[in-house]
């Protein structure tokens, strides 16, 4: 491959201390870019700008090019992945998930409750597509100060919600063992688990536990604690800290470790993600 053309398929992050609830990311030749189903702690929504890939959120496969715009509601599993090697481009927007619920109640959209999911994984709406390429354009302008960035961000989200519409308020699953064994992982991440263990804290049996999981949130529980990992390492990359003290910190086995499942879930090497 010629230099230039690994400079395309190189991964650009925008972040801002000053605007520590959003990141952004942007790929021109995400040809050799592929992902495996994996999920965020945040909201993500992004824009195809260039070429066609395969969009799987959930149960759901479907085919995405230009103008197509694809969200993903906090830990749904997804994957998104070029058609025979041609090149396509895409922008994205991670969002912190406590501040984006908070914003939702300041702008009426839920009341009191937890986040208000989106049931739209991907979405045609010329509105939405164009706003969210002006909010990109914004975020990433050297000489746009954070005020006007903040208030691009919260006057996009709030145009977001009126254009789709977010899922109404579920009742409160009644699979809540299934919820306290994701719980479970989450706040022990960093280091061993064993099934037993999170059998025991989710007063569930193992067989049970292993086939519910993997149909609620479509990944064995091992292969959520992995995610769960590289999420705990996005954040700690982010505060400019030492790969490998990063990677023992989240439980990896070595520096190498992180580096292998850190590009396979988010198609960045952990230096190209710390910046």
């Amino acid at each position: 491959m010629a230099p230039s053309s690994l400079r395309v398929s190189t991964p650009r992050f925008w972040r801002d201390a000053r605007l520590p609830f959003i990141e952004a990311r942007a790929i021109d030749d995400g040809r050799k870019i592929s992902y495996g189903r994996h999920a965020h702690e945040t909201f993500s929504i992004g824009a195809v700008t260039g070429g066609e890939s395969i969009y799987e959120s959930g149960r759901v496969s479907q085919r995405v090019g230009p103008g197509a715009v694809v969200l993903m509601n906090p830990h749904d599993v997804h994957a998104c992945n070029p058609l025979d090697d041609r090149p396509w481009s895409y922008r994205m927007l991670n969002i912190d998930t406590a501040w984006l619920t908070s914003l939702q109640h300041d702008l009426g959209f839920s009341h009191g409750e937890g986040f208000r999911a989106f049931s739209t994984a991907a979405s045609w709406q010329p509105e939405l597509y164009a706003g969210l390429n002006r909010l990109y354009a914004t975020l990433i302008d050297k000489f746009a100060d954070p005020l006007q960035k903040h208030s691009a961000v919260i006057e996009f989200i709030d145009d977001a919600h009126r254009w789709l519409n977010p899922a109404p308020a579920q009742a409160k699953d009644k699979s809540h063992k299934l919820e306290r064994a994701v719980q479970y992982i989450r706040a022990h991440r960093t280091r061993s688990l064993s099934l037993d263990e999170i059998c025991t804290a989710a007063q569930l049996s193992a067989s049970y536990l292993i086939r519910a999981f993997k149909s609620r949130y479509g990944m064995t529980p091992h292969a959520y604690l992995v995610n769960c990992r590289v999420e705990f390492s996005r954040a700690e990359l982010k505060r400019g800290r030492p790969i490998a003290e990063v990677a023992a910190d989240a439980g990896f086995a070595d520096q190498a470790h992180l580096h292998r499942v850190f590009r396979q879930l988010v198609a960045a090497t952990p230096g190209q993600y710390r910046g």
